[in-house]
């Protein structure tokens, strides 16, 4: 039976591989390849309609195994590098607007937490990669994304919500407050560390939900 153990050891696996992407798809698609090749009998499905789902949702990655569906959630976030790894070039680019990425990371295990106990999947996780500091480190406090920061050691619970302070352009599409059923604490671990270049340093973050 596929386990969320298997899948973050084919993350780490794969991170001897691909230690750095050119954008989220790639991962995405590196992943679900890796996913493949480590376990030849499942069936991997990118980009997977959920149909009960509000606003036309997608599973990045949805595996139907026998036991259940198992789906995961897939982010990469980049500071701007420029870096070589076997002979290839990236060029990652600053994508800044770290408390919209933080809340739609939330808003997604929220997501998997009501697949999961909805039954229409089996277990479920949420990954990110990032080579920005500013997600894994606590950073300044009373910012308008206080409640959804995920930094190291942080406990998430509850319903979050934005400060009152946060601006309409912010909050456009995401106004709605996050509540999750359980309770998680980030753990940051690394990833990779690609030399060549400012931020080379890549961790990342599995929340799961079973």
């Amino acid at each position: 039976m596929l386990t969320l153990a298997d899948v973050e050891a084919t993350l780490k696996q794969l991170a001897h591989e691909r230690p750095v992407f050119h954008s989220e798809a790639d991962f995405q698609h590196a992943f679900a390849w890796g996913l493949r090749e480590r376990f030849p009998d499942l069936r991997v499905r990118l980009e997977y309609p959920l149909p009960s789902e509000s606003g036309g949702a997608y599973a990045d990655i949805w595996l139907p195994t026998p036991e259940g569906p198992v789906v995961l959630e897939l982010k990469y976030w980049t500071r701007e590098t420029r870096v070589t790894w076997a002979d290839e070039e990236f060029s990652l680019r600053d994508q800044s607007a770290n408390d919209i990425r933080r809340y739609d990371f939330l808003k997604d295990v929220s997501r998997v937490e009501r697949l999961v106990a909805d039954k229409r999947a089996r277990a479920g996780a949420v990954i990110a990669i990032t080579n920005d500091h500013l997600y894994w480190q606590e950073g300044r406090p009373n910012t308008v994304d206080a409640e959804f920061r995920i930094h190291e050691g942080r406990r998430l619970s509850g319903t979050m919500r934005w400060s009152d302070a946060a601006s309409a352009g912010t909050t456009q599409s995401r106004e709605a407050p996050i509540t999750l059923r359980g309770e998680y604490l980030p753990a940051w671990r690394p990833y990779s560390t690609v030399p060549g270049g400012p931020y080379g340093e890549f961790r990342y973050l599995f929340h799961t939900v079973e």
